[in-house]
């Protein structure tokens, strides 16, 4: 038998290291990720990506350095709507990863003290 604790529950939260993640059923993040797929080819996405400002730096960038995030993340209970996304630059994405946008604020004030 195995010392690893049980898988908890879909949504369900767990506390981590003083952080707080809601599980997220993995066919609903699989759906989500389904939406942002297809919300990547409309018209509202390329008006957003064609203006070339990623959301959390505020820099210009080629189109093609920019990607989707979403705010809130998929893994944090997060959809694929209008609101919820938003075009950043590869840099910004990949230090954000699974957190709120509040967080990484946080972390950047504790970083800076």
């Amino acid at each position: 038998m195995s010392d690893a604790p049980p898988n908890p529950p879909p949504n369900t939260l767990e506390n981590t290291s003083d952080e707080y993640f809601l599980f997220v059923d993995p066919e609903q993040i699989r759906r989500e990720r389904q939406k942002a797929k297809d919300l990547r080819v409309s018209q509202w996405w390329r008006q957003q990506i064609g203006r070339g400002r990623c959301y959390y730096c505020e820099r210009q960038f080629p189109k093609e350095q920019l990607t989707m995030d979403h705010v809130v993340p998929l893994a944090r209970g997060g959809k694929s709507s209008k609101k919820n996304c938003v075009v950043c630059c590869k840099e910004c994405n990949n230090s954000k990863g699974h957190r709120m946008t509040v967080e990484m604020t946080m972390a950047s004030m504790d970083d800076n003290s």
